[in-house]
């Protein structure tokens, strides 16, 4: 809806923030502050109804949570309302003390350190700033460097006018300095002389009085020493005397004093006459830093509550997620307990919402709830609630809480309620948010609530926005009944006889009023009177609406669980994926070096068989050198398998991985034919093949070049299949759990096909010789799919319709 300019917004009553505990807020913000112009700025804190002026506090103070957040932070530390001196140099001739001038000089430092901050926040590439708003509130902030220069140029980092400020007052203090040397000199000689003749004690040393060095002498000798008496102390018993030998002395020390003041006083002059032309952009300065430590306090405050920046929309809307009262939030965390959060969801299709429960039950803290984070958000205050939720922009919030009756006004409490309705109907819109708790309540219940009733109806007539909390059964029914109301309860646990403080939207709550006062101990006889006096409908009533909000309470539960459950099992498949990645490149990686590792062993053999194929025939195959030649191959060979089995280098996995066991091999024939030139051969231990070349008694040639005992082949020998046992024990349990009937029901087309896929096929390895597939009658596009893929398979001998008596047309019988 759009807005229209001109209408007048109204916060009613006028003790609207003390009800709802914007007060107390108001407190919490100012207590962050740490400028007085801040704590001004918290305490003009308004609402507003103007969208863009909302959405720019609202960006200030999230941007500022950043800003907060970062390393190093926004430099806000040092913020001075420095207005009032400014103010008080504005007349040629004045001047402010060295303590404020310090004071300036830290506060520039400080407005300087944010105007940089912000500045290295623009991107060079855009111009634009990454925290726009704050931004803008910092424009006009000006650090006054040749103030700065000016301050530095006379005070010491202590604060101190530098000896160096003038000529004349470093001529001053080198007076001042010779003089008190000079005046120490003397009183060590006075105090000595004293000493020596008993007038003072030896442990005395110098006091000051009136800017005066004197010496502490006993009544009794006070006219034995030369000098001026300047005081006494408070028991009589002291006399506090200025030696004659120092009195000069003091004398010039006290002049060089009043000189040094002057110059003083002219110096500070002079440096005041340096700042006044920057007074107004200074004074500037001291307004923008004041507005960013009122931000810088917000923020804080927003963090303490865990406050977010919701989306935000000029037309009213209420969608709240985790919504808390912070003032209550606080009070409880203070006792140990946390808050009971607040999700509540309006549209313009249900916008006032009745909420009905037991007594304490929560329902006037909702009420509360709904107006404080409303009321926060429009007056820049970012709201606690998520960051998922929608806040709309309201006109007005009228507000109907506690008793307002007046002595002085003639006014009741139910007076006092119509009074606040009446100005609910003059000045109530379709923009206005209404809060009423106990609606109807404070006279006699039937009148009461048919006007409540009535007045609920001209408030929906009207399109306004609004939580209003009751125990009226009929203004239940008719926020049932009603357009643009609804229902809303209070969730009480029937079993342990406590409130949930939870809000459902949907249905009316039960006052709980026969359990609670059970619970509280009446009697069990007035609670049966008060049973039949009502009657057994509205009994039976209330008990309907227990039962649907235990209902709903459970419902609720499981969704949640089966979210959390939802939310595990999504967290388990993560974790097995990223695993079963991590296995699967270790597999990589294991496997890659196994095979290098493996290449380099087999390089290293043929090298060794080469070598000693070379000594053999060099040795022109000798007994002795052909022996000695075997004897190192066979060296080699062992250093290589004692090698592999010490390598550290080798991964931990493959070092301790247990070798794959060898497929046994073929049993050997009972009686091994004799060897022939020509014969095909299998060398022992290696299953390669070679051809015989020439035999000469127990020794052959063979065209690999090796020589090793043989055994002549097995005529049409295949290599051997090796097959796991594990895989050989699967089998056989598939094959004894294998049934001869597959269900088909309810699947898909698709999913049966390939189901029966997998069942022909088992059929057929399990060597069956007839089986049923139960697929159903219905439209018989399945029976219609399957055949034809049944038609398809060789090893089907025919397919066709089971008996009718045992299901006919729904299954296939199919015999291979």
């Amino acid at each position: 809806m759009e807005r229209n300019k001109t209408e007048k917004t109204h916060i009613y009553p006028a003790t609207f923030e003390a009800k709802i505990g914007f007060d107390a807020v108001r407190r919490m913000v100012a207590a962050k502050c740490t400028s007085t112009l801040a704590r001004t700025h918290v305490d003009e804190m308004v609402f507003t109804a103007d969208v863009d002026d909302v959405r720019r506090r609202l960006g200030e103070v999230h941007e500022m949570t950043r800003a907060l957040g970062e390393s190093p932070a926004i430099p806000l530390d040092c913020v001075t309302d420095t207005a009032p001196w400014l103010a008080s140099i504005r007349v040629p001739g004045t001047f402010i003390d060295t303590e404020e001038l310090s004071q300036l000089r830290s506060w520039l430092k400080s407005a300087a350190d944010v105007r940089a901050f912000f500045d290295s926040h623009i991107d060079e590439g855009t111009g634009h700033s990454t925290l726009p708003f704050l931004n803008e509130a910092s424009q006009g902030i000006d650090g006054a460097r040749p103030v700065t220069v000016a301050i530095n140029a006379v005070l010491t980092d202590y604060g101190e006018i530098k000896d160096n400020a003038s000529a004349e007052l470093r001529e001053i203090r080198r007076q001042l300095s010779s003089i008190g040397g000079r005046i120490n000199s003397a009183m060590r000689r006075v105090l000595a002389n004293a000493v020596s003749e008993g007038l003072v004690d030896p442990d005395v040393t110098p006091a000051m009085r009136d800017g005066r060095l004197v010496i502490p002498v006993a009544p009794m000798n006070k006219r034995r020493i030369q000098g001026i008496v300047h005081d006494e102390s408070a028991s009589g018993k002291t006399y506090f005397i200025e030696p004659a030998e120092v009195v000069e002395l003091n004398n010039r020390q006290r002049e060089l004093e009043i000189e040094e003041r002057r110059e003083v006083v002219r110096i500070l002059t002079v440096t005041a006459d340096a700042i006044r032309p920057y007074i107004d952009p200074l004074t500037e300065t001291c307004r923008r830093m004041g507005y960013l430590d009122f931000v810088r306090a917000k923020a804080m405050f927003a963090i303490d509550t865990n406050a977010s920046l919701p989306t935000l929309s000029d037309s009213p809307e209420l969608e709240w997620y985790t919504a808390r009262h912070p003032v209550l939030e606080a009070s409880l965390a203070r006792h140990g307990r946390a808050i009971v959060p607040l999700s509540i969801h309006l549209t313009a299709d249900r916008r006032l919402l009745v909420i009905s429960g037991p007594n304490a039950g929560g329902k006037s803290v909702t009420l509360k709830t709904v107006g404080l984070i409303q009321y926060m958000m429009q007056c820049g205050l970012l709201p606690a609630l998520y960051e998922n939720s929608r806040m709309g922009i309201f006109d007005s919030i009228l507000a109907d809480i506690g008793d307002d009756q007046s002595l002085e006004d003639d006014l009741s409490t139910y007076s006092s309620h119509l009074r606040n309705m009446n100005f609910f109907l003059r000045h109530g819109n379709a923009r206005s948010l209404i809060l009423i708790d106990e609606f109807g309540s404070g006279t006699e219940p039937q009148i009461g609530g048919a006007i409540a009733q009535a007045l609920l109806s001209r408030f929906n007539a009207a399109g306004m926005w609004g939580v209003i909390t009751t125990h009226y059964q009929n203004l239940k029914t008719f926020a049932d009944e009603t357009p643009g109301l609804v229902n809303g309860s209070m969730l009480y646990d029937r079993n342990r006889m406590q409130p949930l403080f939870q809000l459902a939207i949907g249905h009316a709550g039960s006052s709980f009023a026969i359990e609670i006062a059970r619970k509280t101990g009446l009697p069990d006889d007035v609670i049966d009177d008060a049973r039949e006096i009502v009657g057994s409908d509205y009994v039976n009533l209330d008990k309907y609406l227990l039962d649907v909000a235990r209902d709903r309470r459970y419902w609720e539960n499981k969704r949640d669980r089966i979210r959390q459950r939802e939310k595990h099992l999504e967290d388990v498949i993560s974790r097995y994926e990223a695993d079963a990645e991590t296995l699967r490149a270790s597999r990589r990686s294991i496997l890659a070096e196994a095979r290098q590792q493996a290449a380099d062993i087999i390089r290293g053999s043929n090298a060794a068989i080469e070598r000693t194929i070379h000594d053999i025939r060099q040795a022109q195959a000798e007994k002795e050198a052909t022996l000695e030649a075997r004897r190192n191959l066979v060296r080699q060979a062992g250093d290589l398998e004692d090698g592999d089995k010490a390598d550290s280098t080798a991964p931990e996995v493959l070092r301790k991985a247990p070798r794959p066991k060898k497929p046994k091999a073929a049993p050997a024939p009972a009686k091994a034919e004799p060897i022939a030139v020509g014969d095909n051969v299998i060398l022992d231990n290696s299953g390669n093949p070679g051809t015989v070349l020439e035999i000469e008694k127990t020794k052959a040639t063979v065209a690999f070049g090796a020589t090793r005992t043989l055994r002549k082949p097995q005529t049409g020998a295949k290599a051997a299949t090796f097959v796991s046992a594990a895989t050989v024990e699967s089998s056989r349990r598939r094959q004894l759990d294998f049934k001869g009937e597959i269900d088909l029901r309810g699947m898909r087309a698709d999913e049966a096909i390939q189901a029966v896929q997998y069942f022909i096929d088992d059929a057929i390895q399990f060597n069956q010789t007839r089986v049923r597939i139960l697929h159903g009658t219905g439209t018989g596009a399945l029976r219609q799919a399957i055949r034809q893929y049944l038609g398809t398979i060789a090893a089907i001998r025919d397919y066709h319709d089971e008996d009718v008596r045992f299901g006919g047309a729904g299954i296939t019988v199919v015999e291979f």
